[in-house]
C-alpha cells in the first residue's frame, strides 16, 4: 500500500454510528463493527464486513515503565536523554491500550445497491437491535482494516479521559 493510499482510507473513514459505550476503564471490551466500503470498479457493489475488535484493559504505564519501553534498541545517548525525561516526569501516567482484531471473526457480505441505501439500511438495523457496543463504519474497500485501526484509534481518544479519570478516583494515578 502506497502512503497515498493509506491517507485516503484515513480521509474517507466514516463514523456513520459510533458505539455508546466507552472502552472500560476496568476490564476488558469487544465492540461489534459493521465495515461498508464501495468496491472501486464496479458501481453500486457494496461490501459489508462486520466482526468484532477487542479492547484489552487500559494499562497504567509509570515513568519507569514507559522509559525502558523507549529505550528499545537505542544507545548510550539515547539513555541519557530518557533519564532526563524520567527526571521530568515523576507525576506522569501514560495509559495503554491494546487491541487485538480476529480475522477470524469477520463475515463479509455483497450487497448491489447504491452505498447511502446499505449505510442507512445497516444503520437502522443496529439501532433496532439496540446494541450499544456496535459500530456502524463507512471506508475504503482495499484498505479496509485502515479505517478499522482510525476507528480504535478514535475510541481510544474517546475513552480516555474517562479512563484516566476512573484511574484518579481509585487512586491509581
Amino acid at each position: 500500500m502506497k502512503e497515498d493510499d493509506f491517507q485516503y482510507a484515513i480521509e474517507n473513514t466514516q463514523v456513520i454510528l459510533a458505539p455508546e459505550r466507552k472502552i472500560a476503564t476496568f476490564g476488558s471490551t469487544s465492540f461489534h463493527f459493521y465495515l461498508i466500503s464501495e468496491l472501486m470498479d464496479r458501481v453500486n457493489e457494496v461490501r459489508v464486513r462486520d466482526g468484532n475488535i477487542h479492547a484489552d484493559r487500559p494499562q497504567i504505564l509509570t515513568p519507569e515503565h514507559f522509559s525502558r519501553l523507549l529505550l528499545e534498541g537505542f544507545g548510550e545517548k539515547a539513555e541519557r536523554y530518557v533519564e532526563q525525561l524520567r527526571e521530568h516526569a515523576r507525576n506522569t501516567a501514560v495509559l495503554r491500550y491494546g487491541f487485538q482484531f480476529r480475522k477470524t471473526d469477520v463475515i463479509e457480505r455483497m450487497f448491489r445497491d447504491p452505498i447511502d441505501a446499505v449505510v442507512a439500511r445497516t444503520k437502522s438495523q443496529v439501532e433496532d437491535l439496540q446494541e450499544p457496543l456496535s459500530a456502524v463504519i463507512q471506508g475504503v474497500d482495499d484498505a479496509w482494516e485502515v479505517c478499522l485501526l482510525k476507528f480504535t484509534i478514535d475510541m481510544i481518544e474517546r475513552s480516555s479521559g474517562g479512563n484516566i479519570g476512573d484511574f484518579r478516583k481509585r487512586g491509581l494515578i
